[in-house]
């Protein structure tokens, strides 16, 4: 073919090239299989457990289910979902914070499935690979959007785990719906109960603030995901601070994913939805976790309030630690939650 005729004279032309290339895949090869050691079993383990689905090793396996699609809400969006892990699997199903979509939770995700549990993530409404909406991009129909996942692929006695926005959903899920499928319940790094400073809530952030996410929003926001990167939201302003420019630059990519309206309108839903009366309605064990160096959602109107109105709530606080501990602290986070998922008999 001719595609190979090219290669054929590319490689002809200088052995010496085609040594360079060998090496660069060997060593691209090597890289790979370390990371592989690093994330994920072991080739022994898998071997002895087979693939996500329990295929054994060396036959192809066939899945149970799709591992990602969508849910048609009742108002017509198309919800994208991942769906991973056994399916026997007791569920945990994450919530993802603002601008991002369900690939934030991914590390998380991969930890708790390789242990045995299914993992469910979906991409909020107007985020990511789901409709990009005009309307209903507040927490009400977040909420029902998260239920309809539930209801669709008949999620039980599940853990629902929600990060910063994603943590309001959860909450408001819980005072809307109910636990009737749901066990356990976490909050990290979560906006709960409220955001927005006011007489009620000394501690909280000030409007200037929001506003001047809007402005950003509207003069440029590719920048705007920049800087939130770069600064607060892992905490890469802090002296000593280590946050790769991967993690900066999956903010960003995710970030810009998002329908500008929706993620616009979203800033009003996570900074002024009250959800006390939500976490008043909590009757599921319930696990806090927040950095005492979050930039973004400060611990006192937050995780410490929510910790109070949440009765039997447990509140663990990473010292030093910014808003994004999923990236940051995810192998603390990721055994954490591994923890207080196998504490439900």
């Amino acid at each position: 073919m001719h595609t190979n005729d090219n290669e054929d004279e590319l490689s002809t032309a200088s052995s010496n090239g085609r040594h360079r290339r060998r090496s660069i895949m060997t060593a691209l090869a090597v890289a790979g299989a370390s990371a592989v050691g690093l994330a994920g079993p072991s080739s022994e383990a898998s071997a002895a457990t087979g693939g996500a689905d329990g295929a054994p090793s060396g036959r192809p396996a066939t899945p149970e289910r799709p591992a990602s699609g969508f849910v048609t809400t009742k108002d017509g969006v198309q919800i994208f979902y991942k769906d991973w892990g056994p399916r026997s699997g007791r569920p945990v199903v994450f919530s993802h914070g603002w601008p991002l979509n369900s690939d934030s939770w991914e590390a998380q995700m991969l930890f708790l499935a390789e242990n045995g549990y299914r993992v469910v993530a979906h991409d909020r409404r107007g985020h990511g690979r789901s409709t990009q909406t005009w309307d209903g991009n507040d927490m009400n129909h977040y909420a029902d959007d998260l239920a309809a996942v539930v209801q669709t692929l008949n999620l039980r006695d599940a853990t629902l785990v929600g990060f910063s926005t994603g943590g309001g959903e959860v909450a408001r899920y819980i005072g809307r719906h109910g636990t009737r499928r749901v066990a356990q319940a976490a909050l990290i790094s979560a906006v709960t109960p409220l955001m927005l400073k006011g007489p009620n809530n000394p501690n909280g952030v000030p409007m200037e603030v929001f506003d001047g996410l809007r402005a950003g929003s509207i003069a440029d926001r590719s920048q705007l995901y920049k800087d939130l990167a770069a600064g607060p939201f892992f905490g890469a302003n802090r002296a000593g601070a280590k946050v790769s420019q991967g993690m900066r630059d999956a903010f960003w990519q995710q970030g810009l994913q998002a329908g500008h309206k929706a993620a616009y309108d979203s800033i009003k839903a996570f900074s002024e939805t009250d959800l006390t009366e939500d976490l008043k309605r909590f009757d599921v064990p319930t696990l806090i976790v927040h950095g005492d160096d979050d930039q973004v959602v400060p611990i006192e109107s937050a995780a410490h309030e929510a910790a109070r109105l949440v009765k039997g709530s447990t509140l663990k606080v990473y010292p030093g630690a910014p808003h994004g501990i999923t990236d940051t602290h995810k192998q603390r986070l990721g055994e954490d939650l591994l923890a207080f998922v196998k504490s439900r008999r």
